[in-house]
């Protein structure tokens, strides 16, 4: 049998349902005999690099596996975008490259590329398979390596030949996933110890705590801490609940950073944050200043990485907090019976002036509160951040740490394959949609009912805005001729509708545009000359040459 069947093989006996990416020369052995597996689907995208997005968010949303696959040369280094992406967010997937054939490496064959190398740097593992007898043993080596300890994204560059060398069928391994060792007893008692003496404080909640929320608000909930979330963690907790204090770090709200900047708090517990950049405000000193910090992770190198810990508990979130959680009601910590909600209004918060803000928020109002907003990277991300509420948990998709533009467009597919039944529409720019705006069409061939929401203010907005703030002036290039995105998607015969004007927000149009059986654009032209929320962020690049 070909070599690359018993990959398939595996692949199909570990859940794998999807694989992102495009066909081509060295990699169409793959696909070939993909034609004998139903049970697995080729999504076939318009760039690799909208293929990694897809699957980043598949995997995020499906706790699963993802499979993700490039021709040699080009589809390769069109991948390593979405590699670095997924190793910043944790996120399992098998990257898949074609590769010349074993005899023609090192004699300028089309298409070389040393991929192994190039993928290293943004991944936990990458190998070039040279025998058709390793390829099943190395995929299902990296498998286990993505899914073990902390997540992540792997590699395996496979020849054309070694694709296609005849083989005797292998069994197929078994998956053995190496889980985090068991939270230590002794780390656990030392923070009930310091929980115990009362002091004030917060809690600060990163993506880590994605699947441990309720765990989460449980122990802010017996501590009467408020929650503070980094910007990739909006979206994880309700603002209706009186223990959230919003967001901190890029275009953070300003009663969490009073909360951190002036606040009492003697101690600080971070759970799930590396305490990157963005999640910081820019590595604020304020954030652990004078405080007495505890950190959960189950990643070991994120301690004392910028910000000395003086209790730091490797492992398993959910294991972790279940401990420290039942080691505190065993000293009789107790949490209130009911929690009063706090009552929002989403039309209070706003005016009818035609602005991005106000935008947000009206289509917030006429969509479902389940809806999962992918957010792209652009001037609208700031407003998202700061101004759009959590309704439900789980709804904001927001990679503002790696900040790949077209990001968002993709992620919404990936949503949308991994959980059918909820509502997903992307916030996107004209610059991001430029980039990846075609991937609609993907979108379409898969029958997904995404709603695309393009803010179009014809510039590069996030760019005009941060080099108007800092040098008090912007290039002309940064703007650009208007374009019918609308009319654009009318011919590819995808539903749409453009937005001149704040009346032209309607129920009745959003209802036109959702729920169908593929696509639609939304298109609201709009230049908001208003300074976003991202201040901070312009202050700290401000900061430099100074």
């Amino acid at each position: 049998m070909k070599a690359v069947r018993n990959v398939l093989e595996y692949l199909e006996g570990n859940g794998v349902k999807y694989i992102f990416g495009i066909p081509a020369g060295s990699v169409n052995a793959f696909y070939d005999q993909l034609l004998d597996f139903p049970e697995m689907t080729p999504i076939v995208t318009k760039h690799e690099g909208a293929a990694s997005y897809m699957a980043a968010s598949y995997a995020k949303y499906s706790r699963q596996l993802s499979v993700c696959i490039g021709s040699s040369g080009p589809g390769g280094t069109n991948l390593l975008t979405g590699a670095a992406n997924a190793m910043r967010e944790h996120l399992p997937i098998l990257f898949l490259t074609g590769a010349v054939p074993v005899s023609t490496m090192g004699l300028n064959a089309s298409q070389e590329l040393d991929a192994q190398s190039l993928f290293q740097s943004v991944t936990k593992y990458s190998v070039t398979v040279l025998k058709p007898e390793d390829l099943l043993a190395e995929v299902a080596k990296a498998t286990q390596i993505a899914l073990s300890g902390v997540p992540g994204p792997v590699h395996v560059a496979m020849p054309i030949d070694v694709q296609m060398g005849n083989i005797e069928q292998l069994p197929i391994p078994k998956l053995e996933i190496e889980r985090h060792a068991p939270t230590s007893a002794e780390q656990v008692k030392r923070v009930a110890d310091r929980l115990m003496q009362k002091k004030k404080g917060f809690i600060f909640a990163g993506q880590g705590v994605r699947h441990s929320v309720a765990q989460v608000v449980e122990l802010a909930e017996l501590l009467d801490w408020p929650i503070v979330a980094t910007p990739v963690a909006k979206g994880l907790f309700r603002g209706d609940h009186p223990l959230f204090s919003g967001v901190f770090g890029f275009a953070g709200n300003e009663q969490t950073s009073l909360l951190v900047n002036e606040g009492d708090a003697e101690t600080l517990m971070v759970l799930g944050s590396s305490l990157g950049e963005t999640a910081t405000s820019n590595y604020n000193p304020n954030l652990a200043k004078d405080r007495f910090v505890i950190q959960l992770d189950f990643d070991e190198t994120v301690f004392d990485r910028k910000y000395p810990v003086n209790i730091s508990v490797h492992g398993d979130m959910s294991d972790g907090l279940s401990k420290i959680i039942d080691e505190l009601k065993d000293r009789g910590l107790t949490r209130p019976e009911t929690v009063k909600l706090v009552e929002r209004d989403l039309e209070t918060e706003r005016d009818a002036e035609y602005n991005t803000k106000n935008v947000l928020l009206k289509l917030q109002e006429l969509l479902p509160a389940s809806t999962r907003y992918t957010i792209d990277i652009g001037e609208f991300m700031a407003y998202v951040i700061h101004e759009m509420d959590v309704l439900e948990e789980d709804t904001f998709d927001i990679n503002v740490h790696f900040g790949a533009m077209g990001s968002g467009l993709s992620a919404a597919i990936g949503s949308a394959l991994a959980e059918p039944d909820r509502p997903v529409v992307a916030l996107t720019g004209d610059g991001c949609f430029f980039m990846h705006g075609m991937e609609i069409l993907t979108a379409k061939e898969y029958n997904l009912p995404v709603l695309f929401v393009v803010m179009n203010n014809a510039r590069l907005g996030m760019v005009y805005q941060g080099h108007t703030l800092q040098y008090k002036r912007s290039h002309p290039s940064f703007e650009q001729e208007p374009v019918n995105i609308a009319a654009m998607a009318e011919a590819l015969n995808i539903p749409n509708f453009r937005v001149d004007t704040f009346d032209d927000l309607s129920q009745n149009m959003l209802d036109a545009l959702t729920g169908l059986n593929g696509p639609a654009i939304l298109e609201v032209a709009l230049v908001d000359n208003n300074i976003p929320p991202m201040g901070d962020r312009v202050k700290f690049l401000s900061s430099f040459g100074k």
